[in-house]
């Protein structure tokens, strides 16, 4: 959602979507389940991360992209500090 807006359940259960097995048949391409995708907004609407698009879907809050790009700035000074701690490599 921070880079596809606005994102309806139909958008999210086709990029969660695979490959379903038809048994002896040969396997095809098949949507996620869409009340787990339905839910799963509806609880991020709950906590004002993502509201509702005036043209349909939802788009990510002020606050749901304050909370993203802090996550993210964390991995990213972890992943830093640990390039940090390994070191230069020597190849002998």
């Amino acid at each position: 959602m921070y880079l596809r807006h606005p994102t309806g359940v139909g958008s999210i259960t086709r990029i969660f979507g695979g490959r379903k097995r038809n048994g002896v048949h040969p396997s095809h391409y098949c949507r996620a389940a869409d009340g787990v995708a339905r839910k799963a907004l509806q609880s991020l609407e709950a906590m004002s991360l993502i509201e509702k698009h005036p043209d349909g879907g939802r788009k990510l809050t002020s606050k749901g992209q304050r909370d993203l790009d802090h996550i993210a700035n964390k991995i990213v000074g972890k992943q830093r500090a640990a390039k940090k701690e390994a070191g230069p490599i020597i190849i002998s």
